[in-house]
């Protein structure tokens, strides 16, 4: 049996949202421990009081990056983080990356000498400008990265950026799904009825959601939007407002509905409720898990913007991908798989089989693989 092992998730930002990679954490943590490993959580300023062993190391302060919500370490004491990992003795440092100099960089310079730092890549562009700031990033914390003695990323798309912005080689390791609470959740009650499509998600620019509302303004006009069918937005966020005013200004009241922010408890029940769920992304996606999610829940089938982390995930399944800004061609997608219940069942069934690639006990797997190797790659 192999040995179990100390290992300490290290990561600038909070715990305290749901996003991917606090859940690629949370998640890909909890496995580790339920596999009888010592699982400690070196973090950002987070106030949670449910996560064990966890290390608060910094204050943050909130910052919007990538098109995305995130708290940037103001820097970290020295002392203190000194001070934890003498006493601790981690045998694994599993860095999220990019990382910021303030705090993570500052965890890994303190490394032990027997102690190996692995790291995760989490990043795809979305823009020149994002590409720009992790090469700076990567110029910046240059010499934290020789201390790495194994790196992977969530996607081929991330490795490429990794090693395009900070020179680093990493093996593809896909984010892993707890798929259980998804396959086995309800819908609600007002969804037992009639045809439902849903889109979760922050309503920022880049998630698209303006563009799965255009579709279904385009499929109303045309005359082929089904009576019976509704749209349910889940989630929250700077174009809120924006959004409801486009609805209110093309009649749609009677379509779409949003639900504002939703809880993670009843995140699995919005999808099991759903026929289609439609993911209108236009980039910055490193991966997929949202997709993964659907797969794992939802009744019917996943439609998802072409952009290269989810084409990661769908590749063998194009048919499944969309050009997010061909309003039109978005609105026959949807159309068409609420009119044919059999394309959804289709959908279903190889969805269910395909995402228990993605489960923890693989993923988990081969985390640990990598993990044990450079472990005994620092040791020898």
């Amino acid at each position: 049996m192999a040995a179990k092992l100390k290992i300490g998730f290290v990561f600038d930002d909070s715990l305290d949202k749901p996003d991917g990679v606090q859940q690629y954490v949370l998640t890909m943590g909890g496995w580790l421990a339920s596999q009888g490993h010592n699982v400690h959580y070196l973090v950002g300023e987070t106030k949670r009081a449910d996560i064990p062993k966890m290390h608060s190391l910094s204050r943050n302060v909130k910052v919007r990056f990538n098109q995305n919500r995130m708290a940037m370490p103001l820097p970290a004491r020295i002392g203190p983080i000194r001070e934890l990992l003498a006493r601790e003795q981690f045998d694994v440092l599993h860095v999220q990356v990019p990382y910021s100099p303030a705090m993570a960089a500052r965890v890994i310079k303190s490394a032990g000498d027997k102690t190996a730092v692995v790291g995760m890549f989490h990043v795809a562009p979305h823009s020149g400008l994002v590409s720009m700031a992790n090469r700076a990033l990567g110029m910046w914390v240059r010499g934290t990265l020789k201390r790495f003695d194994a790196m992977m990323a969530t996607s081929a798309p991330a490795a490429a950026f990794a090693k395009q912005t900070f020179g680093i080689d990493a093996q593809v390791v896909s984010l892993p799904i707890a798929i259980a609470p998804f396959a086995s959740a309800k819908p609600f009650p007002q969804y037992k009825t009639g045809l439902h499509v849903l889109f979760l998600g922050r309503l920022v620019e880049r998630k698209g959601c303006q563009y799965l509302l255009r579709a279904v303004a385009a499929a109303r006009n045309a005359g082929t939007w089904p009576q019976n069918a509704d749209v349910t937005i889940c989630g929250g966020g700077p174009l809120e407002a924006d959004l409801k005013a486009y609805v209110s200004e093309n009649g749609l009241q009677n379509i779409v509905t949003f639900t504002g922010y939703i809880s993670e408890a009843d995140k699995p029940r919005y999808i099991a409720s759903a026929d289609v769920v439609v993911y209108p992304s236009t980039g910055g996606e490193s991966f997929g898990i949202v997709l993964l999610e659907a797969m794992a829940g939802c009744r019917g089938l996943l439609l998802a913007g072409n952009n290269p982390g989810y084409a990661s995930v769908l590749a063998d399944h194009p048919d499944a991908l969309f050009d997010p800004q061909d309003t039109t061609a978005l609105a026959n997608k949807i159309v068409d798989a609420l009119a044919h219940p059999a394309k959804r069942q289709a959908a279903r069934t190889w969805q269910t089989t395909y995402v228990q690639e993605f489960s923890t006990d693989k993923i988990g797997a081969r985390t640990l693989a990598v993990f044990e190797q450079a472990l005994h790659k620092r040791r020898r």
